[in-house]
């Protein structure tokens, strides 16, 4: 998946990645980073919280 809208310029920490395209449909994501796995939820107010 590459989800990132552009690539990121001078300045910037990183790519860019809408939040729908890693939801993919649902209200929860999970993303891995090394041996841990996090939870991306998306709430009703449409905020996101990112979890451990």
């Amino acid at each position: 998946m590459n989800g990132a809208t552009h690539p990121p310029a001078p300045g910037e920490p990183g790519p860019v990645y809408r939040a729908e395209d890693l939801l993919n449909c649902s209200r929860t994501a999970r993303i891995v980073l090394g041996e841990e796995t996090y939870l991306l939820r998306l709430t009703r107010a449409g905020k996101l919280i990112l979890t451990k």
